[in-house]
């Protein structure tokens, strides 16, 4: 059977090469003329990375291409060779981008087939491209400039459910509806002030993406297996053409180094974590037992036998997949613990847990947005729940602590008023003046005015009082909301600068 590697554009089929070349191209690149009988087929397969690391061809080509031009730069090829290899790898870009490249299956890997491919297109001048590299900073390189590029898009992603949580949060600043603790209902509180919480949880998460991103921002490429290069490379000539902030410090540590993976899945993990907690609100509001809120169809889904359901099903598979993406995190740890510097090959490992916690994190952010974006708010029930569980029992006891008793006779003589509530069967603001009067001494001597009483009880003054910095008060709601879109707004715009910037001249990391 004929492997030479094949085009979608070539009209005959594959692209033949004489056989002494198709030989050539089929050998390992680390195998010699005489490889001997060579590898078990099931070995074979074993090792075989192609069915991962293919999604890396964009930018392994990306990263050929700044290799080859420094390469002539330098004087390592002629630049004419190296001109040629350039443009040849910027078609096959072309090509690939359009769906028109196919990749032949019989490659060991997605490097080996470009060279293949190259040499393919130029002959002799197509392997001289791996002229200063090894497979291991080629590797470390092309997925590296992939981690940066994917730490962008999560990033982004991220911006879309803030933007939503926003969005429903401007709309309820004075929605008021309880706070919980321990599932227990305890204070009054405003919607947008719940929902201001998931936000503050994803700023911190946004950060960390940003912070491991500038971590991460090193290139590998010239690193060599270990050791670097005894040609005249240049890697900062390199490094400055892929968009990366500089050339790694160390080549042992360049080739062996995976915290990339680490700090984008622990982000991506705190990030789901987050999201999980987010999802479990929601599916307690729209429960039948809260009647918070409902979803329209957008994102829930109906029940196969029962007609009237509907399930906020995003909201548990996000809450699910989180424990997908913690896994990513503990593979990434165990498969480094115990492995001695520089390359082994169970990195190899590193490509497919990578891909699908990318995958996972930026579609259940995507779905999340969405999901917010589907709830609709039932501010009238939300209001009556207030009404039941006497959530203003902190603010009777502050009322007092204003009127110059300690806090702790306060609390007694707060938990004295709704011990009478619960026993009369009626709201703190059903409460006679006798009632309150009787509860408890402390009323008894301050001749507490009933009218003045339930006025500073109410859910609504009880929201506007609190309004510290990180208060539920409706204008420090909407001054964080202000903030955060603008954050988010800033956020968006520098990521279309640094697209812009990359569309016009050479090609770019990310942001």
């Amino acid at each position: 059977m004929d492997s030479a590697p094949r085009r979608a554009d070539d009209r005959g089929g594959a692209c033949r090469l004489p056989l002494f070349l198709r030989t050539v191209f089929l050998a390992k690149s680390w195998q010699g003329a005489s490889g001997g009988a060579g590898l078990h087929p099931d070995v074979e397969a074993f090792l075989s990375s192609l069915s991962v690391d293919s999604r890396l061809l964009p930018e392994d080509i990306e990263c050929s291409i700044a290799h080859a031009a420094m390469l002539g730069r330098r004087g390592i090829l002629p630049k004419p060779e190296a001109d040629a290899i350039v443009a040849a790898l910027g078609a096959m870009a072309a090509e690939a981008a359009a769906g028109a490249l196919s990749i032949d299956p019989e490659s060991e890997d997605i490097h080996s087939f470009i060279e293949a491919e190259l040499t393919a297109r130029l002959g002799e001048a197509g392997k001289a491209v791996h002229a200063g590299r090894s497979r291991n900073d080629q590797v470390a390189v092309a997925f590296r400039l992939h981690v940066l590029r994917a730490f962008d898009a999560t990033s982004e992603a991220l911006l879309g459910a803030l933007e939503a949580i926003l969005g429903l949060a401007s709309a309820h600043a004075e929605t008021i509806m309880p706070g919980y603790t321990h599932l227990q209902r305890a204070q009054p509180v405003t919607l947008a002030h719940h929902l201001l919480a998931w936000c503050a949880a994803l700023e911190r998460d946004y950060s960390r993406f940003v912070d491991g991103r500038a971590r991460a921002d090193e290139c590998p490429l010239g690193a060599g297996a270990l050791a670097g290069s005894g040609l005249p490379t240049d890697r900062e000539d390199t490094a400055a053409a892929l968009g990366f902030a500089r050339p790694s410090r160390n080549s042992m540590d360049a080739v062996a180094d995976r915290d990339a993976c680490v700090d984008y899945a622990a982000a991506c993990a705190s990030l789901m974590a987050h999201l999980s907690r987010a999802c479990e609100d929601i599916a307690l509001w729209v429960s039948t037992e809260y009647s918070f809120m409902t979803l329209t169809d957008a994102a829930s889904t109906g029940s196969s036998i029962m007609p009237q359901k509907r399930n906020p099903d995003p909201a548990e598979l996000i809450r699910g997949k989180s424990a997908r993406v913690f896994g990513g995190l503990q593979a990434f740890l165990v498969m480094q613990k115990g492995l001695p510097y520089a390359y082994n090959r169970d990195l190899q490992e590193d490509k497919e847990a990578f891909f699908d916690l990318e995958d996972t994190t930026i579609g259940a952010l995507r779905a999340f947005a969405v999901l917010v974006s589907s709830l609709v708010p039932d501010a009238a029930r939300m209001r009556a729940a207030v009404g039941e569980g006497y959530l203003e029992a902190t603010d009777v006891a502050e009322y007092l602590v204003l009127a110059g008793l300690p806090f702790r006779t306060a609390y007694q003589a707060a938990k004295a008023l709704v011990a009478r509530a619960v026993a009369a069967k009626k709201r703190l603001p059903e409460l006679s003046s006798d009632d309150i009067l009787e509860s408890h001494e402390v009323f008894r001597r301050m001749a507490v005015d009933r009218g003045a009483f339930v006025a500073y009880l109410a859910p609504e003054a009880c929201v506007a009082r609190r309004s510290q910095t990180g208060g539920p008060a409706p204008e420090r709601a909407r001054e964080e909301i202000a903030r955060l879109s603008a954050f988010a707004a800033a956020e968006r715009a520098a990521f279309a600068a640094g697209a812009a910037a990359a569309k016009s001249g050479a090609p770019k990391a990310g942001r």
